[in-house]
């Protein structure tokens, strides 16, 4: 009897070890092949591009408070967040500081940023409506630069999926280093014991591209 036992139980777990091989192999062909049926959150994911060009429209209120708690929502190490948020939806100050910058771009001794711009419409932001600055405790530890750029991605991904058109920009923080870096972190309200890691230009974009192309080569299944 004993041994019948043995016998069912060793015929079970091959069993079960037969059915976890064939769903693990489906997982990676259904991955690979499109077959997972695509939600709401992979669809934003998969949707999301990096807009350079936005229409001369405000952003509603309700979506710069909705984008700005999915930031809060971001995960950290240790989950000391070390971060704090400017939310800038008034295009007047935005518009200033991007006049700003493009002047400082244009002084440079090396005209390849400038030119660039120049060739994209001549404004560093695109005509973004809204900008958020994601500042980092100046005493952080060397994670906070990762920790804020997971707060980017919730921000790209929070406003793609209200409609708004997106892009990551280091350089949002570029006013904030020069020679009027004192009066626009005056006009923003530039927490004490904070600098600047990244930010999001956000608004209704004019423009449209495909999203870029994954490699699936860069992932290993194990």
């Amino acid at each position: 009897m004993t041994q019948q036992i043995r016998r069912a139980f060793y015929l079970l777990f091959n069993c079960f070890l037969c059915l976890t091989m064939l769903k693990f192999s489906y997982g990676i062909y259904a991955i690979n092949r499109g077959v997972i049926k695509m939600n709401h959150v992979l669809n934003t994911i998969a949707d999301r591009f990096s807009c350079r060009g936005y229409e001369d429209r405000t952003v509603e209120k309700e979506k710069i408070i909705a984008i700005a708690k999915a930031a809060l929502q971001s995960p950290s190490a240790l989950n000391r967040q070390p971060w704090h948020i400017v939310a800038i939806s008034d295009k007047g100050l935005v518009d200033e500081i991007n006049d700003h910058v493009m002047d400082m771009i244009k002084a440079r001794d090396d005209q390849s940023a400038y030119n660039r711009i120049m060739e994209r419409g001549g404004k560093p932001y695109y005509n973004a409506p809204a900008m958020f600055l994601i500042l980092k405790k100046e005493d952080a530890a060397d994670w906070a630069d990762l920790d804020c750029g997971i707060v980017s991605q919730n921000i790209s991904l929070a406003a793609t999926s209200l409609g708004l058109g997106n892009v990551i920009a280091a350089m949002c923080g570029t006013a904030f280093d020069g020679p009027r870096a004192e009066e626009f972190k005056a006009k923003v309200k530039w927490p004490a014991g904070y600098k600047f890691s990244l930010g999001v230009l956000v608004g209704y974009g004019n423009t449209t591209k495909e999203p870029h192309e994954i490699d699936l080569s860069k992932v290993t299944y194990l």
